[in-house]
Formats: structure tokens, sequence, C-alpha cells
């Protein structure tokens, strides 16, 4: 495919993912309507509609509409790229500009902050309370495409045995500061599923700053570990690999989400015991119990970009309702002197700090032991973790 014709095909995915379907499904459908494309042109293809997905309102205002021809305009315009030349209208590339397109690419346009920032204005207000001064930095992170990170299987293997391994199929890697088993990409990413290393489970893919919440959790004092909204299972198998010695228990209010896990499980030689509600409730008292709460995704937009522009205040109150109420579900599972862990890759205080207010104003008895946030400037996606402490004694 030529430049025109990938810009061509994202215009058309683009019009589609603006009028309702999700941009996964979206790709999808045009690649298996489009058999000429090689993995190259979908993977341009894939990073244009990506590109315009994080920076819409941006793109929007410099191509001059919000259609998926206005946002690659305005890509290419932001790129400093040949918009006439691309939009020739030979072949299969766009038609050409008309003459107020071309007039709008020779005049400045004058953006207010949170068109800049690709902020939703409604939240806005929101985030600059959380974020403070880190505000404008954040949001700036969230407009690029972020990094992709490796987990180091430590049960099977050491960092600098991995990046050895991964060198051997071509894919570069770097130590990374977050954790002590993340690996960020430097070469080669899209290697990495038929990398010997991935195959044989010494590495998985996985956030950074997922991995540096792992860390955090009290794994040496819990013989018994439950992942409640386990989702694919990245945190299960991380736990596992930190604490070979503990039973390791998945569960999800979806099952259907867990299918993969024991696949998964098996590649990285870990055993992790996938559980329904029934019988969560049946297993008796856990050491340790980790939330990692369906939410906003806000700290992990540029991974997810449609969220941002998805997601409404009522959208957002019923989130912190779901939180709310996994969370008291969870309370009860965890033993006399264990541990209730809470996570969220959302920088919004109402489903950090808020929620856990919340729960120890309904609950007696539990201790903050430990909280932190992390953002994109610290190199990862944006989390939040409050760890919990049940007394032993609550008269």
């Amino acid at each position: 495919m030529t430049p025109g014709a990938r810009v061509a095909a994202a215009i058309e995915i683009l019009d589609r993912v603006l009028s309702g379907t999700p941009a996964e499904q979206a790709l999808t459908n045009w690649a298996r309507a489009s058999r000429f494309a090689g993995s190259g042109d979908r993977a341009a293809v894939r990073d244009h509609v990506f590109a315009s997905l994080r920076r819409k309102r941006s793109h929007a205002a410099l191509g001059g509409a919000m259609t998926g021809r206005g946002l690659l305009i305005g890509q290419l315009r932001e790129a400093g790229a040949d918009c006439p030349g691309i939009f020739s209208g030979s072949g299969h590339a766009p038609p050409p500009l008309t003459a107020a397109e071309i007039a709008r690419l020779d005049r400045a346009v004058e953006m207010e902050r949170n068109i800049v920032l690709d902020c939703p204005d409604w939240l806005a207000p929101e985030l600059e309370a959380a974020l403070g001064d880190a505000f404008e930095p954040v949001m700036s992170a969230l407009r690029d495409r972020a990094p992709v990170f490796l987990r180091v299987n430590s049960a099977r293997t050491t960092r600098e045995a991995a990046r050895a391994a991964l060198a051997a199929d071509g894919i570069g890697t770097r130590p990374h500061a977050l954790a002590k088993t993340a690996l960020e990409v430097t070469e080669n990413p899209r290697k990495i599923q038929n990398a010997a290393a991935y195959r044989d489970g010494l590495v998985e893919l996985q956030d950074a700053a997922s991995q540096a919440v792992v860390e955090m959790l009290p794994l040496a004092d819990a013989p018994r570990v439950l992942d409640y909204c386990a989702g694919g299972g990245g945190k299960a198998l991380a736990m596992a690999s930190q604490a070979p010695r503990a039973t390791v228990f998945a569960h999800d209010a979806d099952p259907r989400r867990m299918r993969d896990l024991p696949a998964r499980a098996a590649r990285a030689g870990a055993v992790i015991t996938c559980l329904d509600s029934g019988e969560v409730a049946a297993g008796g008292a856990y050491d340790l119990v980790l939330c990692d709460a369906p939410c906003s995704g806000s700290g992990a937009w540029r991974r997810s970009p449609e969220a941002k522009w998805r997601l409404d205040p009522g959208g957002l109150e019923a989130l912190c309702r779901t939180q709310a109420g996994i969370l008291d579900r969870a309370a009860p599972l965890v033993a006399a002197g264990g541990h209730l862990a809470y996570t969220t890759c959302s920088l919004l205080a109402p489903e950090n700090g808020a929620q856990i207010a919340g729960f120890r104003a309904r609950h007696r008895g539990w201790r903050l032991v430990s909280e932190r946030r992390l953002t994109p400037l610290d190199g990862g996606d944006g989390f939040y973790i409050a760890l919990l402490q049940r007394e032993e004694n609550v008269s």
C-alpha cells in the first residue's frame, strides 16, 4: 500500500469509530476485508488510527473537522507531512484537498489549553485537582504512544538472562527503574510473541507500573492469595512469579476474561486456580486479597484512548458504585491480620483515595498501611494502590 492508501484506510476506520464502532473491531473488520494489506500496512494503518484517537481534539482542530478525514489532515499537518501530496486522489489515496482545506493549512490555528492537551473539558477540573502542577505534563504524556514493557518471570530466569534471550531474537530491551522485573522494549516490539523467551514463559507483556504495584504487595506474608478482579490474570501471574510458594487463586465477575489464564500459567510454570463466585466464598479466608477494580482507565489513556472520549459523568458515577461494591464484597474474604489491596489504573480521586475513605467509613477494623500513586511521568501507566490490613480483633 502507498502512504496515501494507508491514510485512506485510516480515514475509513476512524469514520467507523466516530460512529460508534470500537476501534479494535473496526481495525479487524478492515483487515479481514483487505487481504492485500501486508503486516507492515496493517501496522501503519493502526498507528495512524491510534495516533488520532489519542489526539482527537487537537487533530480535529488542526484538520478542521471531527471526521476521519479531518483527523488525518490534522495528524499529518502536526507531523509536518506533505498533505497535498498524500491527499492526491491518485490510485487509492484520499480525494484531493478542497480549497477550504488548503486555505486552512495556510492559517495558524489557535487552540484552548484543553484542546492542546486533548483533555475532555468536563474532566479537566477533576484531573487538575488530583494532579496539581503535574496536570499539564501528565496530560501531554497521555497524548503519546505508550512504551512496551515486559515482565521477567523471576521464578524461571533473571532480568539479564531474559535480555540476552530476547536479544538472540533481535529484540532490544533495557531495565526500567519502576520494577525489578521490568524491561522496556527498545527494538522490534512486534517480534515479541514469536520470540523463544516469550514462548518459553521467561517474559510476559505487562506495564512497568502494573509490575511495580505487585512489588508493593506483602506477598512474603501471604500463603493464600486471591486476585479478586483477575481479568486476563496479569497480576495473578506476577504474584505467582514473585511468591512461588504461595497458593494463588484468581476470580473474575466475568469468567470469560480468564479463559487464557490456564495456558498463560502453564507457559510460565505457575499454578493458579481459577474460582467462580461460589467457590471464592466457600474457599475460606485469604491472607491477601487484591482488588484491581474496573475503572476509568485514565492512567492508561495512551493505550486505550477511546476510553478518554467515551467516559461521561454518569459512567464515572457507575464505576465508583461498582468499585465500592467490590471492596464491600472482598472485605469479608480477608483473614484476621490479612491484607486487602485496592488498585486502579486511574488518576481520578473519586476512584482512588475517596474510595478508600468511603470504605473505612463503612467498615470498622481496617488500618491503612500504605498508599501510592504513579503517573505516566514515572515511566509506565498511571496507577493507584492502597494497602489495608484487617485488625486481629474487632469488638
